[in-house]
Formats: C-alpha cells, structure tokens, sequence
C-alpha cells in the first residue's frame, strides 16, 4: 500500500494505536458522500452555531475531522473527475471549457478498480462530468456521456439534475413518497443498502447529492426548521472583503453577478441554502439508520466531503472557482468504525485535498494505490491525526474569463495566490497568514517581516508548476497554461506562446467583461 512522504509527530504518533489494515481483515463497506457548494460554514463541527446538522455533526464526533482540507479545482465537473480518480486537474484535463475525462483515465478511477477487486459497486445523484475519447467535448448533459455500465447499480442523472425527484429518470420511482430529490437519494441509498446485504460480497456506494447547489430550493418538508433565524456577515462580508481583491478576482461572474448573496438578499439566501444542507443532513440520518437496521453499521466506512465550497456573500461574491477559502475550502470527515481513534472527537491540522478520497478508497479495500495518484490515502492520518501527508497543495482556476485563472498553493499556516493576468492590470500576489486570519483580509506580500516566507511559498508555487509542466495532459491548452501560470515569464512572452485555442479564450474576457463593467470600469481596473 501507498504509504509515500506520510510525516508523523508529537505523542499522538508515539503512542497512537496503528489500525489493522484492510487486506489482514474483512474488507469492510464503503460509502462516500459528495454533496455540491457546500461551504465548511454550514455545519456545526466547524463552529457555526447557528446551524442545525445533527447527524452530520455526529458522523464528526464518531469519526475523524480534517480541518484544513481543499478542493484543488473549486468547480464540481473537475472537483468530481479528481475525487474519483485522486489526480489534479491537469492530469485528469478534465473541466468545464477544456475536455471530459479520458477513459483510459476512468479506468483507474475507485469505482472501476472497486468493482473489478470484487465490491458491488453502486452511483445515486449528480455524476457532474462526462467519460468520453480525448476528442470529445466536455458536455455531460446526456446518459450517453456518462459511465452508466461501470456501476452495477445506477440511479445517478446527466447534467445538474432536477430538485423535483420525478424529473431525474433513474430516481423518479421515488418521487411520491419523496418529491424532493434529497430525500430521494437518502432513500435509494436505503434501498441499495438492504439489497447489498444480500450480496457475498461487500459495496461501495457513491453518493452524490444535488444540494447544496442552486436554484435555491430547499425541501418544503423543512420549512420551519430557519424560519426565526437571523444569519450573521463574516467579516469579509461583501464590501469589506471586496475592497481587498486584486482586479483580476473580481473580474469574473462569481463577482456581483450572484445577486441572491447581495446585502439585501443575505438573509432569505441563506436561509433556503442552509436548508438546503438540512436536507442533506436528514439524508445521512437515513443512510446510518439503515446501516443500523441491516446490521452492518461497525464494517461500514463512510467518506463525506463536498465538491467545492461556496463564497456566500464573503468578497462580495456569489460563486465558487477562486482560491480563497470559502470557495476552495471543503468539510471532509471520515468515519471507521473498526478504528479506535472513532469517538474520541480527532481533528487533523495538515492539508488534505479531494485528491486524497480515491487513494484512501483504495486503501480500505486492500487495494494498491497506483503511482500516477497525486493525493494519498487518509488512512495514516486516522493512525496519527497529528500528521502529515502532503508538505503542500495546489489550488487551480482554469474556469471562466482569463483574469480570473489563478493558481495557489497552502500549506498548514500560509496560502500563496498568483494572478498572472496582465492585459490592462497589473499581476498580483497576495500571502495570508491563515492561522490568524482565516478570512484572508491582510495581505501579506508588501509585510517586510513576511519576505522569508514569500519567498519559500513562491518556491513552493515554482516547484509544483515544474511537475504540472513534466506531467500535465497534452491536449485542452495545459501545456500552455502552465506556461501562463510562470512567474519569470512576462505578459509578452505568454501571449506570443499561447495556441490559437488558448489566445482566442484569453481574448473572451474582453467583450465580457464590457458588457458587465463598461469600458470606463476596465480601463480603471488595473487601480487598487
């Protein structure tokens, strides 16, 4: 098993009982939870106290808590393709405006491998990307496009999906006892459940819920639940977050365009939105009660992360995609049974990422995690919370107008974001110290006390941008972006590079970005 650049410290690791592995021992059940533009705010183990998410907050309590995980590409076609098949964006090249995923690259993905070591595999919800030839489109919107015959059971839907449970085809048995689709999928998963108990053989289940993601239309079933509740403003709320972003952050849709997280709109968005997440933990209720039912709770592992985060209002913005840590920054927790850390409330400080769920897959069934894998299994982190498994993360935006590309990196205490769009602006920096200042409102670039780290995150950032260039895909214009994201080439010297793919899309921003603005705002949005 994969156990590459695991780092242990402190009592914990000294005294810490290792866990039977999975190979040694009955393979055990596995379910991961994938919900959509879910913000880590929304849940109570993550110190929001005006939430209601009694069964996810308890799933934390059994299990195991990441407090510093991400999602390396904040959009769900790209975050989806990198939780199934543990490798960053520019390996999977796979994302909205680039290409679908390889099959040869779904080959190697936890559900295939699962299945073929013998697990009866099964998919509810939002598959979110499609699996077709490198010369494909990216379009997932038809069963066509989708791995259907991959899974032995299949209830999952093309494209967003539908909140109303009888537009979904494979779910709409499930619409008159549960119209919304939450519901549904809390149910099939009930049902999938009952069935594989009758298998020699154990499951793995994905579940990939709809919510949180809009349109905002929560389940009516909860609608008393936040009727009285009046929802606080992070500090980085609207103007007060927004006055700190370079031009580039704020050049795209995400910006001002989401007008349902506008100061006036705030309160009824997230109250439908945090009802939205109730669903999804009633949902969960259901999957663990049904777990308890068939009696097979203590060899069930269950995963939970979301597929990107949300902003909420927070910078003034609406959407996902950015590299600031209510976009990039994901819930993620893991409950095993089997382990003894389960119950004594773990909480793991070191970056994690959505790469790490198929390694960690893998590594419960007994399974070889294959070299080409970017994350690593979690499983060492469940031995020794107090670890490490990656020195470092990468954080991509390849998605929407060319200002908005960025590329970041986060390790336990700092985050470095580069904006290397030049056309009109000036390239920026920003460095937070995120163990203080969790909101990202103080830059640290221009801090004379800061250089030192400065110039070990740019180092980072240089270092890992060498391995996208080594091992990037060929196709879809990574090559050429990684030469974008170059911090010693300047503005000229990218542009004269860029393919006539990559040139034309980098020119889109423009008659966007007027059509928003004005010209007079563009020509100004180079100023701070």
């Amino acid at each position: 098993m994969n156990r590459r650049n695991f780092i242990h410290t402190g009592i914990a690791a000294a005294t810490a009982v290792p866990m039977a592995r999975a190979a040694d021992q009955q393979r055990p059940n596995i379910i991961l939870l994938l919900t959509d533009d879910q913000s880590y705010r929304t849940l109570g183990c993550y110190g929001n106290t005006q939430v209601k998410t009694p069964n996810l907050d308890r799933l934390a309590d059994d299990g195991v808590v990441f407090d510093r995980a991400y999602d390396t590409t904040a959009i769900c076609m790209a975050s989806r393709a990198q939780v199934m098949t543990g490798m960053y964006e520019y390996k999977t090249g796979c994302n909205f405006q680039r290409g679908p995923l390889a099959e040869e690259k779904w080959a190697s993905s936890y559900p295939v491998q699962l299945r073929d070591a013998g697990y009866h595999t099964g998919f509810i919800g939002k598959f979110g990307f499609a699996v077709k030839g490198v010369d494909g489109n990216s379009g997932y919107h038809s069963n066509e496009d989708l791995p259907i015959d991959s899974f032995d059971e299949w209830y999952g839907w093309p494209g967003q999906g539908d909140y109303n449970t009888e537009k979904n085809e494979f779910v709409s048995d499930y619409a008159e006892k549960y119209p919304h689709v939450t519901r549904a999928c809390g149910a099939v998963a009930q049902d999938f459940i009952k069935r594989s108990k009758e298998q020699s053989k154990p499951f793995c289940l994905s579940v990939s819920f709809k919510a949180s993601h809009g349109p905002m239309k929560p389940d009516p079933f909860f609608n008393d639940v936040y009727a009285d509740t009046v929802w606080e403003e992070p500090p980085n709320f609207d103007e007060a977050g927004a006055s700190l972003r370079p031009p580039q952050a704020k050049a795209g849709r995400q910006y001002r365009h989401y007008k349902d997280f506008k100061p006036e709109h705030y309160q009824e968005t997230m109250r439908k939105y945090n009802q939205l997440v109730y669903g999804i933990d009633y949902a969960v209720g259901m999957i663990r009660e049904e777990l308890e039912r068939q009696g097979i709770a203590e060899n069930t592992v269950i995963l939970f992360l979301t597929d990107n985060g949300y902003s909420c209002g927070a910078n003034g913005m609406g959407g996902k995609v950015l590299p600031y840590e209510e976009p990039s920054r994901t819930p993620m927790m893991i409950y095993d049974p089997r382990h003894p850390v389960s119950g004594t409330g773990a909480r793991v400080k070191s970056v994690t990422a959505n790469i790490d769920m198929a390694p960690t897959v893998l590594d419960l069934a007994g399974l070889l995690v294959p070299d080409h894998m970017d994350g690593k299994s979690l499983l060492p982190l469940l031995d020794y919370p107090s670890g490490r498994i990656h020195d470092s993360i990468l954080l991509i935006n390849s998605f929407g107008i060319a200002p908005t590309h960025s590329l970041a990196v986060v390790i336990e205490d700092y985050k470095y974001i580069h904006w290397p769009f030049a056309e009109g602006m000036d390239v920026a920096e920003e460095l937070f110290m995120l163990k203080s200042d969790r909101f990202e409102m103080n830059n640290q670039v221009g801090n004379p006390e800061k250089q030192e780290v400065l110039q070990r995150m740019r180092k980072i950032y240089d270092d890992s941008l060498s391995i996208w260039e080594k091992e990037c895909v060929a196709e879809y214009g990574y090559p050429q972006l990684g030469k974008i994201y170059d911090r010693n080439l300047s503005w000229t010297e990218k542009t004269a590079n860029m393919d006539k793919r990559t040139k034309a899309h980098y020119l889109e921003w423009q008659a966007e970005f007027e059509k928003s603005y004005g010209s007079k705002k563009r020509k100004n949005s180079g100023k701070q």
